[in-house]
């Protein structure tokens, strides 16, 4: 499912409760300020967080494709908040005035499950604004390997939002682990992505989290996508690989065509 919400198993992480979603909000998690984690960006529908997203340059951010996916009718609403710590408050908002979906988006099966945006204007770069470095094509980052999940997601299933940022820590599972987990609930999980989480579940991304970094060590490694549920047993977070290279160059596409 999307970080938005699965209607009863898969859910992209996105904002909007009415399609299958993404995991709801950081859950496990603790409050964050946005200094520490300053390419966190709030991708809003008429000034409402609906998605979690990040700053790559100070005029471009990325988000999950199942997150503009959803938009419909509403592009004309669509911007970004950066700088601030408080959910639909403070910082600096961007409008967003084009959309660039990786073209082979699987809608079913959350895959290539990316977007990258052009913002109207450049934000203002300082403390609580910067952008986040990509992790370079090919990359494997070890089993284990711990990373920082932020987002405004909810912070349980059918949760409310939280009003601060959270941040959640979460370790990288074994990718043939997350193929077996998911296999028995009829889920595909595909080279395009990457697992992080605890067999025992605990902490996780939620709903409204989609779009949002999974970092490491400061360097972009995940776009939070999708999940059953948010935190439960053998229920690891699924994220889209920024290291595959058709992720990769998919975002270095847009970023030319932007130019």
């Amino acid at each position: 499912m999307s970080r938005l919400v699965f209607i009863a198993a898969l859910i992209p992480l996105t904002c909007g409760d009415q399609v299958a979603q993404p995991h709801d909000k950081i859950v496990g998690g603790k409050d964050a300020e946005i200094e520490d984690h300053p390419y966190q960006l709030s991708f809003e529908i008429i000034e409402k967080h609906f998605c979690g997203a990040f700053l790559i340059r100070p005029n471009v951010a990325v988000t999950a494709a199942h997150c503009t996916e959803l938009v419909g009718d509403y592009k004309a609403y669509l911007s970004v908040r950066a700088g601030s710590s408080l959910v639909h408050k403070g910082g600096q908002v961007a409008k967003i005035l084009k959309i660039c979906d990786h073209p082979k988006y699987d809608t079913a099966l959350v895959d290539y499950d990316v977007s990258v945006l052009l913002l109207d204007q450049s934000f203002v770069l300082g403390a609580g604004v910067q952008t986040v470095p990509l992790q370079p094509v090919n990359e494997e980052i070890p089993t284990g390997t711990v990373a920082n999940v932020t987002g405004w997601g909810r912070l349980k299933k059918g949760g409310s939002l939280p009003e601060k940022l959270q941040v959640v820590q979460v370790p990288k599972m074994e990718f043939s682990k997350c193929v077996e987990l998911y296999g028995h609930r009829n889920k595909t999980v595909t080279d395009r992505m990457i697992c992080f989480g605890f067999a025992k579940g605990g902490k996780d991304a939620c709903q409204k989290d989609s779009g949002g970094p999974l970092v490491v060590n400061g360097m972009l490694v995940g776009v939070v996508s999708w999940g059953v549920g948010c935190a439960g047993l053998n229920k690891p977070g699924v994220y889209t690989k920024i290291s595959h290279p058709e992720i990769n160059s998919h975002i270095n596409e847009c970023l030319a065509r932007f130019e």
